[in-house]
C-alpha cells in the first residue's frame, strides 16, 4: 500500500457529533428578493420560500436535499445597498413579510429538517438607523462614539488616505457637526466603532436575539473589517489597478483586536448545540481565510469564484485549501457561486456551446459536491441559471462607482415556462434572464439527465456517504492535463472521482495506489459500468466533459 494512501485510512476521523451537522450538510444560499414572491408585488418574500420548502427538501430523492438556507439580508432596511445598509437589526424588513412571516419560516423550515442561516452585518449601518440618527445629532451624543468621527485634516480634506471599497475616499464629511465619518462603502453605510465595547455588546445581543428566536447560524459579513486601527493610520500604498487596490489595508482590516472579540462570539453561539458561524473575509486570500478557521465553524474561500475552467489550476486550488485545513480544529468549505459575483454558468459556459456550457455545469457540480468540505449551493445553480441581462436604465445595485452591477446574478428564480417564470403573477422587481422558459425547475423535474437531477442525485449521494461527507481528500493525479480524479476515504469506504474539464477524451493515469478493485459506478454522465482492466492498470478513459464517481467498501471479505 502506497504510503498517502496508508496515511489517509490511518488519519481516518471518528464521525463529528451531531451539532457538527454543517460538515455533513449542504447549504442552500437564498436571495429572498429573489426566490419566491407569495403576494404578487414582484419582490421575493419569506412565505415564498415557504411554499418552497419541499423543493428544497422533502425528506424524499424528489427533493434537492438542502440541509440548511442561508438569507442573503431580511432586516429593515431602505435598500441602498440590497439590504447590507441595515436600519434595525432585530425587525423584519415588511417587504418580505415582517416578524411573523420569518418565525412561520423557521417553523416549517425546521419541521423539514432544515436549519436556517441569517446574515449578519455588523461592520456598518444604514445611515437612518437609529443609532446613526443619535451620533450624528451632537458631538456630545451618547452614540457618537458608536461610529467612527474624525475633524478634517489639516488644511481640510479627509483624515487619512483610506479609501471606499465601492470608490472614493471611505470619508464623508458631516455638515451637521463639522467632522467626517468613515465609511468601507457606501457612505450611506457609516461604519460603526469597534472599538467600543458597548458596540461589541450590542451585536452579542443580537447574535442571542435572534437564536433564542430558532435560528441556526450566521454568516457574518465583511467580519474581518470590523476593527481599525485605533489611530487610523494611513495605509501603506503599493500597485493596483483601482483605487482600493492600490492600498494595503493593513489599518482598516485584520486587526489583531479582532481575535479575541470571535473567540466571545463562538462561546456564545456554541452554548446553542448546532448553531454554526460563517465568516466572509473581506478581500484576502486563502491563507488569510484559514487564519480564522478555529476562531469560526467555516470560513468561505472565494477563490473558486474566479477560478478558470482549467483542471490543474482547479486541483492546485483544491490542494491549497484542503492543506490550510489539515487538522481537525478547521475544516473547509467550497462556493462556486453567490450574490456579489457572476454566475458559474456563466463564466464557464463562455465561448462554448450551451450543451458544452451545460456539461460543464454537471463536472462543476460533482467537484463541489464531492471534494472535503460544506458545499454553498446558490439558488438557481442547481438548473444552471446564467446572469441576466439587464439593460443600464433597469439596474437596482448602483453602490459600484466605477460601473459594476451584480444584479445580473440576482435575478429572479426559474420555477415555470409561465409568465415570469412562476417567480410573481405581479411584475418582478427586476427582469428575469431570458431563457427562462427553457430554463427552469418544472422543465428540467421531469427530465432524468437534467441538471437538476443530477444535483438531486449528487447531494443524495452524498448525504448516503461517510466518505463524500468527511472522508480523507487524496489527489490521484498529480499533474493533470485536462481530468482530475481523487479518492474520499474512510476505513469502510472509498469514493473515486474522475471529472474531465475537455471536450476531448481523456486517459486518467493514478499516481497512488487505489485501496480496492471492486467499484461500482455510483453516478455518471456517461457509463453504466467501470471498466474493470482500465481500474486493475491504475487508469481510467473518460468521455468528453464526463463526470463520474465510483463506490467501494473497505474493509470486508
Amino acid at each position: 500500500m502506497s504510503q498517502p494512501l496508508a496515511h489517509a485510512l490511518d488519519t481516518d476521523l471518528a464521525a463529528p457529533p451531531e451539532e457538527d451537522w454543517w460538515k455533513r450538510g449542504v447549504i442552500y444560499h437564498v436571495y429572498p428578493r429573489s426566490f419566491a414572491d407569495s403576494d404578487g408585488d414582484g419582490v421575493g418574500d419569506l412565505l415564498g420560500i415557504v411554499e418552497r420548502l419541499d423543493y428544497l427538501n422533502d425528506g424524499t430523492p424528489g427533493s434537492l436535499g438542502v440541509s440548511a438556507i442561508w438569507l442573503s439580508p431580511v432586516y429593515l432596511s431602505p435598500g441602498r445597498d440590497a439590504g447590507y445598509d441595515v436600519a434595525d437589526h432585530l425587525v423584519v424588513d415588511p417587504v418580505f413579510g415582517g416578524q411573523a412571516a420569518f418565525d412561520a419560516l423557521v417553523t416549517e423550515a425546521h419541521k423539514r429538517g432544515i436549519k436556517v442561516i441569517m446574515d449578519l452585518v455588523l461592520n456598518h449601518t444604514s445611515d437612518v438607523h437609529p443609532w446613526f440618527l443619535s451620533a450624528r445629532s451632537s458631538r456630545t451624543n451618547e452614540f457618537r462614539d458608536w461610529y467612527i468621527w474624525r475633524p478634517p485634516a489639516p488644511g481640510g480634506g479627509p483624515p487619512n488616505n483610506w479609501r471606499s471599497f465601492f470608490g472614493g475616499p471611505a470619508w464623508t464629511l458631516d455638515d451637521e457637526t463639522g467632522d467626517y465619518y468613515l465609511h468601507t462603502f457606501l457612505r450611506e453605510q457609516p461604519d460603526l466603532n469597534w472599538q467600543n465595547r458597548a458596540v461589541q455588546e450590542a451585536a452579542l445581543d443580537i447574535v442571542r436575539y435572534w437564536l433564542e428566536r430558532g435560528v441556526d447560524g450566521f454568516r457574518l459579513d465583511v467580519f474581518n473589517a470590523y476593527f481599525k486601527h485605533p489611530e487610523l493610520r494611513d495605509n501603506p500604498r503599493r500597485l493596483g489597478r483601482t483605487a482600493w487596490t492600490r492600498q494595503r489595508h493593513v489599518n482598516n482590516k485584520d486587526r489583531p483586536e479582532l481575535h479575541e472579540f470571535l473567540q466571545e462570539l463562538r462561546s456564545l453561539v456554541d452554548g446553542y448545540p448546532g448553531a454554526v458561524v460563517i465568516g466572509e473575509t473581506f478581500d484576502g486570500k486563502p491563507e488569510l481565510a484559514a487564519s480564522y478557521g478555529e476562531k469560526l465553524h467555516l470560513v468561505f474561500n472565494f477563490e473558486f469564484l474566479q477560478q478558470e475552467w482549467d483542471a490543474a489550476d482547479i486541483q492546485r486550488a483544491i490542494q491549497r485549501w484542503d492543506s490550510l485545513h489539515a487538522h481537525e480544529r478547521v475544516w473547509p468549505s467550497y462556493v462556486l457561486s453567490n450574490h456579489d459575483n457572476p454566475r458559474h454558468a456563466t463564466r464557464y459556459g463562455k465561448e462554448v456551446t450551451q450543451a458544452d456550457g451545460d456539461a460543464r455545469a454537471k463536472v462543476a457540480a460533482a467537484l463541489l459536491l464531492t471534494v472535503r468540505g460544506t458545499p454553498f449551493v446558490y439558488y438557481g445553480e442547481e438548473i444552471g441559471m446564467r446572469d441576466a441581462e439587464i439593460p443600464a436604465s433597469e439596474l437596482r445595485d448602483l453602490a459600484f462607482a466605477h460601473g459594476f452591477t451584480r444584479d445580473p446574478a440576482r435575478s429572479p428564480m426559474q420555477w415555470s415556462r409561465e409568465r415570469n417564470g412562476g417567480f410573481t403573477t405581479g411584475a418582478p422587481w427586476i427582469r428575469l434572464a431570458s431563457d427562462f422558459r427553457e430554463r427552469n425547475v418544472a422543465e428540467q423535474d421531469t427530465d432524468s439527465r437534467s441538471l437538476l437531477n443530477f444535483y438531486r442525485s449528487l447531494i443524495w449521494l452524498r448525504r448516503d456517504s461517510e466518505a463524500l461527507q468527511v472522508g480523507t481528500w487524496l489527489p490521484l493525479t498529480p499533474k493533470p492535463r485536462g481530468a482530475i480524479a481523487y479518492l474520499r476515504l474512510t476505513s469502510g469506504e472509498a469514493v473515486l472521482v474522475a471529472l474531465n474539464f475537455t471536450p476531448s477524451r481523456q486517459r486518467i493515469r493514478f499516481d497512488a495506489e487505489l485501496p480496492t478493485r471492486r467499484w461500482t459506478v455510483s453516478m455518471s454522465t456517461r457509463r453504466a459500468d467501470v471498466g474493470w482492466p482500465s481500474i486493475v492498470h491504475a487508469t481510467l478513459d473518460l468521455g468528453p466533459y464526463e463526470a463520474t464517481i465510483l463506490q467501494a467498501k473497505l474493509g470486508a471479505s
